[in-house]
């Protein structure tokens, strides 16, 4: 989960994708700062397909992948229940999208024309609008590779920390059926659900035998920004790769070191770039650990087979055609046309059918979306400069109405 700051540190901003949790066992206390979320509403239009700016030009076997996958995580869950959170544009519930996932999973991802085909056939387009804004905001991210080993020694002295046995989950909407898709973390003491120890607190020993390492990497920098994209893959000595993903966290609030330095002059916001962080913190053998632990918040993580990394949705990510967006407003698992511009040109449009398959902590707005693009120098430099205006639609089946 996601969202840029500047320019060229959206990738860095970004919170990673929440995986699903068990619940809880003891009845939590909630604190007295959470409230009832009171979203407001989106505007709803009907468009035609024609309507949809370079949509006869997409490569839509892509997002039909991307939708295969997610039909298959819909279609484990029970058909009343409906696909949007409470606020969010009415989307139906998932009886009403059985017939269109089971006319996809027949369909070929090499038939582009046929693909589209079908979207045009089994859905209607409708646009999502901001009342208050006439453009919404668009960032990217992706998945990063560490170098690292499964034994300490050597380079690799920095731990990635798998979830510790004491760490509770609460989804308030358990509660609460207002408080939505919200979740908080904590431990359980005395039994009250208290809060988790910061970042800070972790580094320094306070998880104890509880703090048990899955992996050691060769660089902390490294590490920290692996916790605000929350998977990635880890290049083992012998080539091999494992990837790790999001496993929980400690419900700290995340602060942004970029916003750090540039609120002590030490980096000028235009300067600012991953490699400028990167610089500071290893330049200075104090400071530099003492400036990431300034974000108080911590990821846990766990060890992915199959592929990846994985969404809020539960199911694996696919290069530029993947979203991120605030279940506020937008359910997962929908087709979404996306017009924006390139990230590296912004005289080029990036017109792509998407399915929304994560959330982010930093992804908030009706109108608002992080693209993932995969891994490698290209994904990492796209996803670094993502951060342009743009505008989604949301595809939804013939049956459903979010109008009215």
């Amino acid at each position: 989960m996601r969202g840029a700051l500047f320019p060229v540190l959206g990738l860095a901003l970004l919170l990673g994708a929440c995986a699903q949790t068990p619940k809880p066992s003891v009845t939590p206390t909630l604190p007295p700062e959470v409230t009832k979320p009171t979203p407001s509403k989106a505007q709803v239009r009907m468009r035609t397909f024609a309507a949809l700016n370079g949509w006869a030009e997409d490569q839509h076997g892509e997002a039909l992948k991307a939708f295969q996958i997610s039909c298959k995580k819909l279609m484990t869950l029970p058909g009343h229940r409906s696909l949007a959170v409470n606020g969010a544009v009415p989307s139906g519930t998932i009886d009403d999208w059985k017939s269109a996932c089971g006319a996809a999973a027949s369909l070929s991802i090499a038939d582009h024309l046929g693909a589209k085909h079908f979207f045009e056939t089994w859905f209607v387009p409708y646009e999502v609008k901001d009342p208050t804004s006439e453009n919404g905001l668009f960032t990217g991210y992706y998945e990063p590779e560490l170098k690292g080993s499964f034994t300490q020694g050597g380079v690799y002295q920095t731990p990635l920390l798998s979830r510790p046995a004491d760490l509770v989950s609460v989804n308030l909407g358990s509660f609460d059926k207002d408080l939505g898709g919200n979740t908080i973390w904590g431990q359980v003491k005395n039994g009250r659900l208290r809060s988790y120890p910061d970042r800070a607190a972790i580094e320094k020993g306070a998880l104890g035998a509880l703090g048990q390492p899955l992996l050691w990497v060769e660089s902390p920098v490294d590490a920290f920004f692996l916790h605000i994209q929350g998977s990635g893959r880890v290049r083992l000595p012998d080539g091999t790769i494992a990837r790790v993903g999001f496993a929980g966290k400690n419900g700290q609030t995340y602060k942004s070191v970029g916003r750090i330095l540039i609120d002590s002059g030490e980096i000028p916001a235009d300067r600012l770039t991953m490699s400028a962080i990167r610089n500071w913190v290893d330049k200075r053998p104090v400071e530099g650990p003492e400036l990431l632990q300034k974000n108080p918040s911590y990821v846990f993580f766990r060890l992915l087979k199959g592929d990846g990394p994985l969404g809020a949705q539960g199911v694996a990510l696919t290069p530029e055609r993947s979203l991120a967006i605030d279940r506020r407003y937008v359910p997962l698992g929908v087709p979404l046309w996306l017009e924006t511009r390139d990230p590296l040109n912004k005289n080029i449009a990036f017109h792509h059918l998407m399915v929304a398959q994560d959330t982010g902590g930093a992804i908030k707005g009706m109108v608002r979306g992080d693209i993932f693009f995969g891994a490698g120098d290209r994904a990492t430099k796209r996803a670094g400069n993502m951060k342009r205006p743009g505008r989604y639609y949301i595809l939804l089946p013939h049956s459903v109405s979010p109008i009215g």
